[in-house]
């Protein structure tokens, strides 16, 4: 099972920053770097194959491909900028941590804007005149 190898990394890495804290502040930093990075890899592979499900399941519902594309990509934004924050949350940079939150919300909203602009027209279309 792969959750045993990612629990094991994080488990090892963890116990590995609780030693090196105290004496080697910036080393410390940088495997939790280097352990997000390896599980955000580790489990990169998952997650195309979640993509290509969801691109597969709109063509199967004909879906527009445009709002397929902006769902994935409000997708990718989510989990980017929270990956980012905890980053620099880790770091002690909290307030930078908000910021990245906040920039990610913004872009996720600018993104959905045409769909609940698509939402809004079908359901006028739907009300009588």
């Amino acid at each position: 099972m792969e959750i045993i190898n990612i629990a094991s990394l994080g488990i090892v890495a963890s116990l590995l920053v609780l030693v090196l804290k105290e004496q080697k502040p910036s080393f410390s930093f940088f495997i939790i770097l280097l352990t997000g990075i390896s599980i955000f890899l580790f489990v990169i592979q998952h997650i195309s194959e979640v993509f290509r499900l969801i691109q597969y399941l709109g063509e199967q519902a004909n879906i527009n491909g445009m709002y397929m594309e902006t769902i994935l990509q409000i997708i990718g934004i989510a989990y980017i900028a929270e990956f980012a924050a905890h980053i620099t949350r880790d770091a002690g940079l909290s307030s930078v941590a908000a910021k990245i939150e906040l920039a990610g919300k913004v872009l996720i909203l600018v993104l959905a804007v045409p769909i609940l602009t698509a939402v809004i027209e079908t359901i006028i279309g739907f009300i009588p005149a």
